[in-house]
C-alpha cells in the first residue's frame, strides 16, 4: 500500500494548518476504517468569496457554505478529489458552536472525506449518519 497523497493548499492567507503529518495519518486511518484507500486528495483552504464563486460556477448555488467536495474517483475503492473549506465559515461555526477553530476544521476535513467515501447528507437520515460518523472519527484525533 502506498502512502496517502493528501496535499494542503491555501487560497486564504490568514490561515495555515498545523500538524499536517498527524492530519494526513488521521484521514488515512479513517479511510482505511471505511475500507477505502486515498489515492489523491487536495484540501484547499479559502475564504467565503472564493468558495461562493465555486458554488455558483460549478453547483449553480448562490449562497455561502463551509465546504464543497468534488469527487474524481474512477472506482469505489480509491479516493480522489478536492475538498474546499472556507476558513471564514469555519471561524463563524466555531464561534457559534463554542469550540476551537481547530476542532471545526477537523470536522470539515472528516466531513469532506466522508463525502469522498460515499456518504451523503441530503436527507435527515443521511445527515444523522454523517454526524455519527464525524463524531466517531473526531474522537480519534
Amino acid at each position: 500500500m502506498r502512502p496517502p497523497n493528501i496535499r494542503f493548499h491555501y487560497e486564504y492567507n490568514n490561515y495555515k494548518i498545523k500538524k499536517i503529518r498527524l492530519l494526513r495519518e488521521w484521514l488515512n486511518e479513517a479511510a482505511m476504517a471505511e475500507k477505502k484507500e486515498i489515492e489523491n486528495i487536495n484540501i484547499i483552504f479559502c475564504d467565503d468569496k472564493y468558495l461562493l464563486s465555486i458554488n455558483k460556477k460549478y453547483l449553480k448555488h448562490n449562497y455561502y457554505t463551509d465546504i464543497i467536495t468534488f469527487d474524481y474517483a474512477t472506482d469505489h475503492t480509491n479516493l480522489s478529489g478536492d475538498i474546499y473549506i472556507s476558513v471564514e465559515r469555519a471561524k463563524e461555526n466555531a464561534k457559534l458552536y463554542k469550540q476551537p477553530l481547530s476542532k471545526e476544521i477537523h470536522r470539515l476535513l472528516i466531513h469532506g472525506l466522508l463525502h469522498l467515501i460515499g456518504y451523503n447528507d441530503k436527507t435527515k437520515a443521511e445527515k444523522k449518519l454523517m454526524v455519527e460518523k464525524e463524531d466517531i472519527y473526531l474522537e480519534k484525533i
